[in-house]
């Protein structure tokens, strides 16, 4: 049996607990991700799927239920050991870059060896320049953001999210900002890794065609999960 990376049981997520204006948005949310799976969140503007995310990705904390990540009980640990456990353990991908515009494209991926170590090592930087080879970006290791096109910079974030090898990346409508074309290249970079490396993927999105192409589609309504499958059209075909 596959070794899960994440466990949600029971989910809740509510904001302005205790006041007047509470509203609670994840309403009891049970989720299994193995290692290894390709899987898309998906559901209308409001249905909670960025909440949910940000819970997944250790970004803000349940009301309640339970969280294992790794097979280890968040709810119980401290900031900061949460804070090492999301930068080893998870990469995150947005819509929208987040790069550092002062950095060069290689000194953008190793942010998050600088944050994890304090440092910069030879092989964190061999690493780093391999992961940009990986994403067609050999050639652009020195330039800055600004010189870079759209789906240039959302390789580099790509190569960013993967620097440490985490076993789960979380990406929030990745393709959600690019033309079409640059989007199924997006999507196919996400793949390779996905097969090569064995990073499990979650990824939200609106677009239909890109949720079509992944193993597992998970529909989020009103804060609760109303549907998971398996993708059929896709795992039959290997």
């Amino acid at each position: 049996m596959a070794e899960p990376v994440i466990e949600l049981a029971g989910l809740r997520k509510s904001y302005g607990v205790g006041s007047d204006v509470e509203i609670e948005v994840l309403h009891g949310v049970d989720l299994r991700l193995d290692r290894g799976e390709f899987a898309a969140l998906i559901g209308p503007s409001g249905s909670g799927k960025s909440t949910l995310l940000n819970a997944i990705g250790l970004l803000e904390k349940p009301t309640s239920g339970s969280y294992r990540l790794l097979g280890r009980e968040t709810g119980t640990l401290d900031e900061e050991v949460l804070t090492g456990l999301r930068c080893r353990s998870l990469g995150f991908v947005f819509q929208f870059h987040h790069l550092l515009p002062a950095f060069s494209a290689l000194e953008n991926v190793l942010l998050p060896h600088l944050i994890a170590e304090g440092r910069i090592t030879d092989g964190a930087r061999s690493e780093a320049r391999a992961l940009l080879a990986a994403v067609g970006l050999a050639d652009r290791v020195d330039y800055r953001p600004q010189r870079l096109s759209g789906g240039q910079q959302q390789r580099v974030a790509i190569a960013r999210a993967l620097a440490l090898a985490p076993p789960l990346v979380l990406a929030d409508e990745p393709t959600g900002n690019l033309d079409t074309h640059t989007a199924d290249d997006i999507f196919v970079l996400l793949r390779e890794f996905n097969r090569k490396r064995g990073t499990a993927f979650l990824i939200v999105t609106h677009d239909k065609r890109l949720a079509a192409r992944c193993d597992r589609i998970i529909e989020l309504v009103d804060g609760k999960v109303a549907a998971d499958r398996p993708n059929e059209a896709v795992t039959s075909a290997g």
